[in-house]
């Protein structure tokens, strides 16, 4: 079969199977300039360093948790 959509050879004049190619597919229902513009541009920005909450916060916090299960163990054991 040389078709390129396995169509039956006893079918292939029928107007039916009359497939478009890919780029006329998808290009079909695309506008003429299809390119967004991007969003987070690359290159010479800003090069202030993000702001992130210290170890200190996640040192709290894990210590806190767990203070708070072995009270919870004490207290109903």
């Amino acid at each position: 079969m040389s078709s390129p959509h396995s169509i039956d050879p006893r079918a292939q004049n029928d107007p039916r199977n009359r497939y478009p190619t890919d780029e006329q597919f998808y290009g079909s229902d695309r506008p003429d300039h299809a390119e967004l513009p991007e969003d987070r541009p690359r290159g010479g920005g800003g090069t202030s360093s993000v702001k992130h909450r210290g170890t200190w916060a996640t040192v709290a916090l894990v210590a806190g948790i767990i203070l708070l299960i072995l009270l919870g163990i004490a207290l109903f054991p």
